[in-house]
């Protein structure tokens, strides 16, 4: 299983970030020698989740000072999803792409926001997870160039060989934490707890109720109304719609380093 060159350099910094004895001065190093990771470090740190103050960032290192490791790990997740879609060819594969990272951009959002709200587990982590939960579809989009005929198998087997084949292999790759690939890889048919507490019910929530489905799974039921929702038995109305707006404000809030 091979990455792009840029995904490896991007790799090198998530390890170094799971590091608990990582200097700073070693996390702005690695930032900095890849170009388009420092760009999109600078960009989050300007954007209204990071800039309460309205002053601008213009460099990498403050840029990482403002940030956090927790925020800057899921940027690195979030460029290593989209790298593995950089040399796609095929404009039909490239829509696919680009609607995968649409539906992953609205999971993460909605996965942080459930996760303060609702399920009380880490908001980071839960972001995380949700970055990296579809990453399986992301590396076999990326090699369907060279795989004729790859998309046109059944639905249901595409579905199966993502999540429970591919998206294995590359989790382990990519060296994730094993609560974040227990919950990733428990997300094919899960059962949702009561009340939602797990990082997996997060992820079942987010995905639940993400505006933007994923185009290599079969196409989504009617989303279901809060009556018939078990959110109902944990959330009124109201509370779901605020749910709902500020996870769209938060993609819109973190698109310049992230969905573009």
């Amino acid at each position: 299983m091979t990455f792009p060159t840029s995904v490896n350099a991007a790799l090198r910094l998530q390890l170094a970030l799971d590091n608990p004895d990582c200097h700073i001065e070693d996390a702005i190093k690695l930032v900095l020698s890849e170009p388009q990771l420092a760009a999109r470090t600078v960009a989050l740190a300007n954007s209204a989740a990071y800039n309460s103050s309205d002053t601008p960032i213009t460099n990498a290192r403050a840029a990482v000072m403002r940030v956090g490791y927790r925020a800057l790990q899921t940027l690195v997740a979030g460029l290593v999803v989209r790298q593995f879609g950089s040399r796609i060819v095929d404009p039909a594969i490239r829509a696919k792409a680009e609607q995968l990272w649409q539906h992953t951009a609205h999971v993460a959002a909605l996965a942080q926001v459930l996760a303060r709200r609702v399920t009380f587990v880490n908001p980071d982590t839960a972001m995380f997870a949700a970055i990296m939960h579809e990453v399986g579809g992301f590396y076999l989009l990326s090699r369907a160039d060279e795989f004729p005929g790859l998309l046109e198998e059944d639905p249901e087997k595409w579905s199966e060989l993502c999540e429970e084949v591919v998206s294995r292999e590359v989790l382990k790759k990519l060296a994730v934490p094993e609560p974040v690939r227990t919950a990733i890889e428990g997300l094919r048919g899960a059962w949702i707890s009561m009340p939602p507490s797990t990082l997996l019910d997060t992820l079942v929530l987010a995905n639940q109720f993400s505006p933007v489905h994923s185009p290599l799974s079969a196409p989504p039921k009617e989303l279901p109304s809060h009556e018939d929702s078990v959110l109902d038995f944990v959330l009124d109305g109201e509370t779901l719609a605020s749910i709902l707006k500020e996870s769209a404000d938060e993609v819109k809030s973190m698109s310049a380093a992230l969905l573009v």
